[in-house]
């Protein structure tokens, strides 16, 4: 999964200024606007990545954009000092004017953190379905009733059951139904 640039700025030749100083630094930009709404649009097309707008855009003021920012994007303010001091701490910022390193290197660290974070959300076990989680359940109590285990050690049984045959635990606890029920 790739993150995207949105440069979003009142003026379009300073957002056309800075997607190029990003270019020449590596980073490919999907969109360059002038309008929130432009930009909140570009954005619903894409995966993950920074916004990167001014303080006021003629549409909305950067507090409302950062409402309705999607999930996997973060928001990297160009602004006056002033403003920057009244920022919320969600929103990382650049003073202006800018120094082209200072952006660069923003950008870079906000880019690594979005990737870093999706690795980690990716490496989370999906929760298991109601389903999944009732075969588990059922051949835990089966296993506690006929072999006298506790819950724990019923959960175990399974767990290790699972492990050794390269199962996940849902269908391991489906084999021992089927193997308990059969013995009946």
């Amino acid at each position: 999964m790739n993150s995207s640039i949105v440069i979003a700025l009142p003026k379009i030749d300073d957002a056309k200024k800075i997607r190029t100083i990003l270019n020449r630094h590596g980073f490919p930009v999907a969109a360059v606007c002038s309008t929130a709404s432009t930009a909140l649009a570009s954005m619903s097309e894409l995966d993950s990545g920074i916004l990167i707008c001014g303080y006021k855009l003629p549409d909305r003021y950067y507090r409302d954009v950062l409402d309705d920012l999607p999930p996997c994007f973060e928001m990297l303010l160009l602004a006056s000092g002033r403003v920057i001091a009244e920022a919320p701490t969600s929103v990382l910022t650049v003073e202006m004017p800018m120094k082209a390193s200072d952006l660069v290197n923003t950008v870079d660290m906000m880019l690594s953190q979005i990737e870093r974070r999706l690795r980690r959300e990716k490496k989370k076990p999906k929760a298991r379905s109601w389903k999944e989680q009732n075969y588990i359940s059922n051949a835990k109590l089966l296993l506690m009733e006929r072999n006298h285990l506790s819950e724990e050690d019923a959960h175990r049984y399974i767990q290790k059951c699972s492990m050794d045959s390269g199962t996940n635990m849902a269908e391991t606890a489906q084999m021992v139904l089927m193997l308990l029920y059969d013995e009946v």
